[in-house]
């Protein structure tokens, strides 16, 4: 038997599997991430990490296909990332540095990519070739999917789909430095940013309260029949299903796969992103399908062994 170790880099922890190369997880668990000193550490605390899991489960280095990566950055073809600010990362040769700690082939992805990748194989997209994931969290992150491959682009920023711009009218600035961008619409920070608007003139009674509220509380009022929470729902729905349309006509794929934190808000989520898409949906588009991904914290590291797989498929 073959194995292989999918690895999730987050700002707080690295998320950890061990696959058999049929996609089965042996063990999974986690380690620190460990961000001071420009994050110097994290790869040496991966490799550490395989090192001991290896010798725990009495597995040859020779059994082992590789190790596939996902990194909150860009990352390019070769697996450089050119700054990572939630990991202190300025460039880094990701791919190059891993396989020489570890002596094992590495393959490296945007870490909202590599999700999309688990999703399409073992979750909300699984059997389809042509998908788009968005995970709808503090920001918002998106992952491309044609033909079963992830669309990187030249400077490892396909599928940066919380960056398109939605509101050409906006005068606060996005985190990344525009404005009107999706993300400050359609994350759990922007429904909050469209319900504290909402609330400060609201005169209707509702159980949201303007200096406390969460997306949490919306989609909580939301199912409760609160017709304030259903507005501001709508109006971040909007935005999203409006975008949603625009990629589709570039991407047309056969499922919308909606992921992140927000996604545990449950099924009621769905009506609100698919009416404005199927408004504004090119004919062809229309009756895209929307999923719930289904794999939560696992499609990282499900995503990273696949990528490595599909990598080792292709020698």
């Amino acid at each position: 038997m073959k194995y292989c170790f999918g690895v999730d880099i987050g700002g707080t922890t690295v998320k950890m599997g061990l696959f058999e190369e049929t996609g089965d997880i042996v063990e999974k668990w986690e380690i620190v991430t460990r961000t001071e000193d420009e994050g110097k550490a994290i790869l040496p605390d991966i490799a550490a990490a395989i090192e001991e899991k290896l010798k725990v489960c009495k597995i040859g280095g020779e059994d082992v296909l590789g190790v596939g990566v996902g990194v909150p950055a860009p990352v390019t073809e070769a697996g450089v990332v050119n700054g990572s600010a939630n990991l202190g990362w300025k460039y880094k040769e990701v791919k190059r540095e891993l396989e020489e700690l570890t002596g094992f082939s590495v393959q490296v992805g945007n870490d909202a990519n590599v999700a999309a990748l688990g999703e399409m194989w073992k979750g909300g997209g699984a059997g389809q070739k042509n998908m788009i994931m968005v995970t709808l969290g503090t920001g918002v992150g998106g992952g491309v999917i044609i033909g079963g491959k992830v669309i990187i682009g030249e400077h490892g920023a396909g599928g940066e789909i919380g960056h398109l711009c939605v509101n050409y009218e906006e005068t606060e600035n996005c985190g990344c430095g525009n404005r009107g961008c999706l993300e400050q619409y359609a994350s759990a920070t922007g429904i909050v940013r469209i319900a504290k608007k909402k609330l400060v003139s609201e005169t209707r009674p509702t159980v949201l309260c303007a200096e406390t509220v969460t997306a949490k509380d919306v989609f909580d009022a939301v199912k409760e029949g609160d017709q304030v929470a259903q507005e501001i729902a709508e109006e971040f729905g909007s935005y999203l299903g409006y975008a949603l349309a625009n990629l589709a006509v570039v991407a047309d794929p056969f499922v919308f796969v909606i992921g992140g934190g927000m996604s545990k808000a449950g099924e009621i989520l769905i009506p609100y992103i698919q009416k404005p898409y199927r408004e504004r949906a090119f004919f062809a588009n229309k009756d895209v399908e929307f999923k719930l991904a289904t794999l939560a914290n696992d499609a990282g590291i499900c995503g990273a062994a696949k990528l490595l797989l599909d990598a080792v498929g292709e020698e």
